[in-house]
């Protein structure tokens, strides 16, 4: 799978790289053959929707991680305040009379 990834990563970054190019290209004219920039267009704009797309799956995938991190950490705050309430309950409990040990 790193190996599918690498190679999103690298579709991506030349996918760039080659609209880096277009928009060069097109600057570099001072007269534009109408035929070629129709081509170069179609072209970008290929490259702009897969990386639209790809943007998309990489934002995705930022989120998951953060709610992973998020639950992981909810998940710790729940630990330790169940921690400190036993700690708690044991400090009440050494010969002291807690309110819970009233008998009425």
């Amino acid at each position: 799978m790193a190996k599918k990834d690498k190679t999103k990563k690298q579709d991506l970054t030349s996918d760039l790289k080659k609209l880096y190019q277009i928009c060069e290209w097109f600057e570099e004219q001072e007269e534009v053959d109408i035929e070629e920039g129709l081509k170069k267009v179609k072209e970008a704009a290929g490259l702009i929707k897969r990386s639209k797309k790809r943007l998309k799956e990489i934002e995705n995938e930022f989120e998951e991680i953060k709610e992973e991190i998020t639950e992981e950490i909810e998940e710790e705050g729940e630990l330790e305040e169940e921690e400190e309430f036993e700690e708690e309950e044991e400090e009440d409990n050494n010969g002291e009379m807690g309110v819970e040990n009233i008998p009425f």
